[in-house]
C-alpha cells in the first residue's frame, strides 16, 4: 500500500511538472512569436519609410529574452536591449508602446521626443534604455541599492546586456559595485558572437564570456540561447537564487544574432559557418517543432496563433498610423521627467 501511495504521488508530481512545463512553454512561445510578427512589420515599415531611425530585431534571441521577463515578477526592475522586444511584452509592455516609439506618435511613453528603442516605464520597473549599452547595468544596480535604502525586500533586477558590452568600463563598475554590495542583480549576457561587425575574437581573451563571473566573485551560468526550455528553467533558477539573497548572477547564453546589426546592416561580415552551426538554429522554429513534437499543439492551433498576433500587430498599427506626431510649435520640449524644475512650473 505504501509503495502504491509512494508511486501516485511521484506519478501527481510528474505530471503537476510537465503541466507546468507546458503552459509556461506555450505562454512564452506566443510572445516570442508576438514579438517576431510586431519587429517583421517594423522592418517593413522602415523599408517603405514610415519610420525615422533604426530598427533592431531580436531575430534568433526571442528565447532568451522571453525567458528572462518570465521569470521576473511585479516590482522588480527589467532592463531590456534593442533586442528584448519579447522581453518586453512578456514583462507588460504593450503594442501601442512600441508601435507609437517607433513611429513617432506623441501619444508614445517617449511623446515623440527621442530616439525609438530609448522607450520604458520606470515606474512600473521597465527601464529606458541608454544607447551606450554597459550603461544599464550600473543604472539597475543603483535602482536596486535604493531599494534597499528604502527597506524594499524582495526585489530583483535584471539587465540585458550583449557580449561587446562587457568589454565597457561601465560593465566593470556596475558589476564590481553589484558583487561588493550582494545586489539581487541578474545579468543577462547574449552572446550572439557580434558586437555589430566586431567578432568575439577580438573583443575578449578569455575561453568563455562566463569566467568574467569568477573575477568577480559572482555566481556564473551557462545556457544555450536557442534552446527555450533550457532559458526557461535557467533563468527561473537564477532569478530565485538572486532573490533569495545569492547575490548578482551572471547568466551568458550562446547563440547568434540571425539578422544584422539593425536594418540598415546586411551582417555580410558573419561567418557563414556560424550560421549553419547549432548557434545558428532560429529559437522560435526550435520551440514550434517542440510544441509539435510534445502534442501541446498541431499546425492548425499555430497557424491559429499566428493570425492572431498579425491581427494584434495591424490593429496597433493602424491606431499609430492615425496619431499625430509632435508639433514643434505648440510643443513644451522641457524633458519630461524634469517639469517640475522648470521656471514658472506650479
Amino acid at each position: 500500500m505504501a509503495c502504491m501511495v509512494q508511486a501516485t504521488a511521484v506519478s501527481t508530481a510528474s505530471a503537476d511538472t510537465s503541466n507546468h512545463l507546458k503552459a509556461s512553454f506555450l505562454a512564452a512561445y506566443r510572445w516570442m512569436l508576438l514579438a517576431r510578427v510586431v519587429e517583421d512589420k517594423l522592418a517593413a515599415l522602415y523599408r517603405g519609410g514610415k519610420i525615422t531611425g533604426g530598427v533592431f530585431l531580436g531575430k534568433g534571441q526571442e528565447a532568451l529574452s522571453v525567458a528572462t521577463a518570465m521569470a521576473l515578477r511585479k516590482g522588480d526592475v527589467f532592463a531590456p536591449l534593442i533586442r528584448d522586444q519579447a522581453g518586453r511584452l512578456a514583462f507588460g509592455e504593450s503594442l501601442l508602446d512600441c508601435t507609437r516609439t517607433y513611429m513617432g506618435s506623441r501619444l508614445g511613453p517617449m511623446r515623440g521626443r527621442d530616439g525609438n528603442v530609448h522607450r520604458g516605464r520606470p515606474r512600473e520597473g521597465l527601464m529606458a534604455m541608454i544607447s551606450h549599452l554597459g550603461a544599464m547595468l550600473p543604472v539597475v544596480a543603483g535602482s536596486l541599492l535604493a531599494r534597499r535604502f528604502r527597506g524594499i525586500e524582495g526585489t530583483v533586477g535584471a539587465v540585458s546586456l550583449g557580449d561587446g558590452a562587457t568589454s565597457t568600463g561601465a560593465f566593470h563598475e556596475g558589476l564590481n559595485l553589484a558583487a561588493v554590495e550582494k545586489l539581487p542583480l541578474v545579468l543577462v549576457v547574449a552572446n550572439n558572437q557580434y558586437a555589430y561587425s566586431t567578432p568575439t575574437s577580438r573583443q575578449f581573451a578569455c575561453d568563455d564570456l562566463v569566467d568574467k563571473a569568477i573575477g568577480y566573485g559572482v555566481a556564473g551560468h551557462s545556457v544555450d540561447g536557442t534552446d527555450l526550455e533550457a532559458c526557461l528553467a535557467v533563468l527561473h533558477r537564477v532569478v530565485a537564487a538572486a532573490r533569495a539573497g545569492g547575490g548578482p548572477q551572471l547568466i551568458v547564453a550562446s547563440l547568434l544574432r540571425l539578422v544584422g546589426h539593425g536594418e540598415h546592416d546586411d551582417a555580410s561580415y558573419v561567418d557563414p559557418k556560424l550560421r549553419k552551426s547549432p548557434l545558428g538554429a532560429d529559437c522560435l522554429e526550435l520551440a514550434e517543432k517542440r510544441l509539435v513534437k510534445e502534442g501541446w499543439a498541431n499546425v492548425k492551433v499555430l497557424r491559429d496563433m499566428h493570425a492572431d498576433a498579425l491581427r494584434e500587430v495591424e490593429e496597433a498599427v493602424a491606431i499609430t498610423l492615425r496619431e499625430p506626431p509632435p508639433d514643434p510649435n505648440t510643443e513644451d520640449w522641457c524633458p519630461l521627467a524634469t517639469r517640475h524644475l522648470c521656471e514658472g512650473h506650479e
